[in-house]
């Protein structure tokens, strides 16, 4: 008898812990109800409509990276065929010009020589010649220089002579001048009354 209080008790308490959880579930239900009651009155549909948006560039953009990555692993495919059979055409082409050059060098090598002594002939001719216009030139410079020399000493003279009259007319005219300066000093002194003669 006197165990039926507790299992009510505990009965009451469990039922009155899930009541809890339901009311708290609800009321989280209900305040994630109000959040977009209050999204919708503050933007509108516009939210929904750019969720949508996003969504749908998202799905594009996905289908566009995978379409992206199949061309670029073809594209690497191709060019990874295309080199090596370039690569493989490439060294079958080295061995045949290495063949050819090989064949060329020895004709070059027999060539060069026979250049080189035609070369030493054509190189000892154009010293004697150098040699030649060497001296040639250098009798024309002397005697150019000597001309010049002359002419420079003779220019020399002239100026210095021209430069010596000058001198004489400037000192000519500098003491005419003076006399003149004097003079009118005198002339002044007479107007003014202030000239004092030397006595006697």
């Amino acid at each position: 008898m006197a165990k039926k209080p507790m299992l009510r008790i505990k009965g009451g308490r469990k039922m009155s812990a899930e009541h809890d959880e339901k009311n708290g579930a609800n009321g989280e239900l209900r305040e994630g109800a109000n959040v977009d009651k209050i999204r919708d009155i503050l933007f509108g549909n516009n939210m929904r409509e750019y969720e949508k948006r996003f969504a749908r560039l998202e799905e594009r953009l996905t289908k566009s990276s995978e379409a992206l990555r199949e061309d670029l692993k073809k594209r690497f495919d191709s060019l990874e065929t295309f080199v090596r059979e370039e690569l493989e055409a490439l060294g079958t082409r080295l061995k045949t010009e290495k063949s050819e050059r090989s064949e060329a060098l020895k004709d070059l090598t027999r060539e060069s020589r026979d250049t080189a002594k035609a070369l030493e002939k054509k190189l000892s001719q154009v010293e004697e010649q150098l040699d030649s216009a060497h001296t040639e030139l250098r009798t024309k410079i002397l005697e150019q220089s000597k001309a010049l020399g002359a002419q420079i000493q003779k220019t020399k003279d002239e100026l210095e002579s021209a430069l010596e009259s000058e001198a004489e007319t400037l000192r000519t005219d500098k003491t005419d001048r003076l006399q003149l300066a004097n003079l009118f000093t005198e002339m002044s002194l007479r107007l003014k009354d202030e000239l004092e003669l030397p006595e006697k």
